[in-house]
């Protein structure tokens, strides 16, 4: 009877399709979905639901409103990019979550992203594309974005607290109205290779702790304790009556570095913009000013240059 044959090899349907088991035949064929990716970063899984609300707390806590001036904590901030999130993870920039979008593309970049955010043990948290776009704001972040916790700075007696706590005498530097944070990451990497004590910079019109100061330290910002000043003139003639000297860098100043005898004691050195050097005020705080010979004609040099150079002199009369 039709259909009923037991002839090995007959066919029983006119339904054409792919052999069982195989997944498909050329076009058709299966791909593999690759390695099973970590349980943060896998929809649903209870590692992923607490790694989303460890993630919103840290992220309430950074962006409610605390007091600013002094010690105030700044907001967190986000990286966005694949090339500037892997470049952040290699930095080892602090980090408390890695948004990855949902059905992205892989490519070299998004697998270490995910490596490197795994290893440190970062959150990965899967997020649909509307959501990354509007988190930061429609920047081109390509399916990946990195959240930085908010920078919690220190007070500014803090740093000289730090020196008499060592029995050393203060070195600090301070910054008037330096606004690349690349520039202060360069200056955090001077102040702690040449021991100093801490960095002060102005609340307000001036870099801040970002991930470009960060990545600019190379790690050193980890150790060296940055402050932020209120009003950075208060804070200097506040360094004076605690008995530190305060410098400040300038083009036309009255000594030469290499004359300054008083870098061996405690003291504040200050520098200013490369454009327009010092405040006003804070050039008149200033106990002396100071210039960096320059034989080679330039007119000047900006700060992360300046500040590595008088750090050096200031660690060659301490040693």
């Amino acid at each position: 009877m039709a259909g009923n044959s037991q002839r090995r090899g007959r066919r029983t349907s006119n339904k054409k399709g792919a052999t069982v088991g195989s997944g498909g035949q050329r076009r058709r064929a299966l791909e593999g979905r690759g390695p099973t990716p970590p349980a943060e970063a896998r929809k649903g899984h209870a590692k992923q639901r607490a790694a989303n609300a460890k993630v919103k707390r840290a992220t309430a806590s950074g962006q409610s409103r605390r007091p600013s001036g002094r010690g105030a904590k700044s907001t967190s901030e986000l990286v966005a990019g694949r090339n500037p999130v892997v470049e952040a993870l290699r930095a080892d920039i602090p980090a408390t979550a890695v948004y990855v979008q949902q059905y992205i593309d892989s490519d070299d970049r998004v697998r270490e992203a995910i490596k490197l955010a795994t290893d440190r043990g970062v959150p990965l948290l899967e997020a649909a594309r509307p959501e990354l776009d509007r988190i930061t704001n429609g920047l081109n972040h390509q399916g990946l974005v990195l959240q930085i916790p908010p920078y919690d700075y220190a007070y500014p007696e803090e740093l000289a607290e730090i020196a008499f706590s060592r029995s050393e005498d203060p070195l600090i530097m301070a910054l008037d109205g330096i606004t690349d944070p690349r520039n202060l990451g360069a200056v955090v990497r001077s102040v702690a290779a040449f021991g100093g004590h801490g960095v002060v910079v102005p609340e307000r019109r001036a870099a801040g702790m970002t991930a470009g100061a960060w990545k600019t330290s190379a790690g050193t910002a980890a150790r060296v304790r940055v402050a932020r000043a209120t009003n950075l003139t208060r804070t200097l003639e506040a360094y004076q009556k605690a008995g530190l000297l305060v410098v400040g860098l300038a083009a036309d100043g009255e000594v030469e570095l290499h004359e300054l005898e008083a870098l061996a004691g405690p003291v504040v050195i200050v520098a200013g913009s490369e454009g327009k050097g010092l405040s006003r005020l804070v050039g008149e705080t200033c106990d002396l000013r100071v210039r960096i010979p320059m034989p080679g004609g330039a007119e000047s040099l900006n700060a992360g240059v300046a500040a590595g150079i008088v750090l050096y002199e200031a660690a060659r009369r301490r040693a």
